[in-house]
């Protein structure tokens, strides 16, 4: 990335509180690429994108310049759960291979996806077309999994996503095969994290 204004940088939550306003810019951006641009019927409102995934124990890897969001991902520890009563989620993979996310596809992975501290999963990845930004938001990404010990990130997306992954230096491993609902084709895949001395 050559512009100088602009910066990536990774809100942990509920420690970065106080940083939160990048994340709001964050669900807004998110709402402009998925709902108002691809047409997807999800969740919003007041401007913003937001579902049950987005809870304080999440990690955003966040692209802004002056405080707005420009690009960023969700990334979520595969052995967290959260929610009560009759429905208990952990990650969109797990949850909906086992059935719990209406409109998903319940056969996108072989086996039964991980449940693995050392495991992560990267969603609601989001970037401005500008040259250079989705590798930077993805190189960030990784640095943070691997600073933090994680060995694999999972992946769900269309399968330029995974031609993106290959050519940036990761190996991914496809948990499934290619399904599609009314949003379009995608593909659950893992990428071992790579350490510094792999980095492009």
């Amino acid at each position: 990335m050559t512009d100088s204004t602009l910066r990536i940088d990774t809100i942990r939550l509920p420690r970065d509180m106080d940083r939160f306003d990048l994340v709001t810019s964050f669900f807004k951006l998110r709402k402009q690429i998925f709902v108002d641009r691809m047409a997807w019927p999800l969740h919003h409102a007041e401007g913003i994108e937001f579902e049950q995934y987005d809870t304080f124990d999440t990690v955003y890897v966040i692209a802004h310049e002056n405080g707005r969001a420009v690009g960023g991902a969700r990334l979520k520890r595969t052995d967290c759960s959260f929610g009560g009563g009759k429905v208990v989620y952990s990650y969109m993979i797990r949850d909906a291979h086992l059935g719990l996310l209406p409109g998903m596809p319940t056969n996108l992975c072989h086996d039964e996806p991980p449940v693995d501290p050392q495991a992560w999963e990267l969603t609601r990845f989001a970037a401005l077309p500008r040259p250079g930004l989705a590798e930077a938001i993805l190189e960030a990404s990784n640095q943070y999994l691997h600073q933090v010990g994680a060995t694999d990130c999972l992946f769900l997306g269309p399968p330029a996503f995974l031609r993106m992954a290959s050519r940036l230096g990761w190996t991914p491993r496809p948990m499934g095969d290619l399904v599609s609902n009314d949003d379009g084709k995608f593909l659950a895949f893992a990428c071992a994290v790579r350490g510094p001395q792999m980095a492009a």
